[in-house]
């Protein structure tokens, strides 16, 4: 068995030339890589600033080199997520790709507004006014919700604002992966993610559940591990206790 506190295997297998890049201990942050019938990898989010030197010993595990990775793509502009995107670009020689509404984010490094409407949230938004979450990056492209991203056979992008505007789930339709993105949290068990950093607290739960809708046959997190059996299921069980 895995020893995840250990961070023992630096890749898992999600399906066929769909892997998680574990990158901080627990599988408590994740990156994806996919990889096309060619050998390029689409590298998916890169987690904080140190994450570099993870990502590149799951690359390796694979048999992959920063050359072989061929795209960046981010599901939103976070520290945990975006964070070691300005390195990930600089050894690849390739700027990430994200949702539109979260592309202003790339050049100042600055994460989006979090929601006032707690208190948590308008502490954190005091603390942290006017400084960057992340190096500031640039960007390749943007994409929209709906659109069939030409990787690994087909990534299709799930607009799922709310924790931020330009949030997006992935689902990578030839294997059934969905790459929940932030849209869902699994650590310890299925949650929403931390309200205190959600642009819209409202949006967020209310994004959630476009999960329920799409077919997948295992859903794959940022933050926890992968939920390989009866996804679908147990993500729509707990979509309903979530109040829209």
């Amino acid at each position: 068995m895995r020893d995840v506190g250990t961070m023992a295997e630096p890749v898992i297998p999600l399906a066929p030339n769909v892997y998680r890049i574990p990158t901080m201990r627990f599988d408590l942050v994740n990156s994806f890589a996919l990889v096309d019938d060619d050998g390029s990898v689409t590298l998916v989010d890169t987690g904080l600033s140190s994450a570099p030197a993870r990502i590149l010993a799951g690359l390796a595990a694979i048999g992959k080199t920063p050359a072989d990775v061929q795209r960046i793509i981010l599901t939103h502009a976070h520290a945990d997520h975006a964070g070691g995107a300005a390195e990930m670009a600089r050894l690849t020689g390739r700027d990430p790709e994200l949702h539109s509404a979260d592309a202003g984010c790339a050049g100042t490094g600055l994460a989006p507004p979090v929601d006032a409407s707690v208190l948590s949230g308008r502490l954190y938004r005091r603390a942290t006014a006017g400084r960057r979450a992340f190096a500031p990056f640039g960007v390749a492209g943007t994409f929209g919700d709906g659109e069939l991203l030409g990787v690994a056979g087909g990534l299709r992008v799930v607009h799922t604002p709310g924790h931020s505007p330009g949030h997006v789930s992935l689902l990578h339709e030839p294997s059934g992966v969905l790459i929940v993105g932030d849209a869902l949290f699994n650590v310890l068990k299925l949650r929403l993610p931390l309200l205190t950093f959600c642009s819209d607290i409202a949006l967020t739960r209310r994004s959630a559940h476009r999960l329920a809708d799409l077919e997948y046959s295992t859903a794959a997190f940022m933050h926890g591990p992968e939920v390989s059996e009866r996804a679908r299921e147990r993500v729509r069980g707990y979509l309903g206790t979530v109040a829209e």
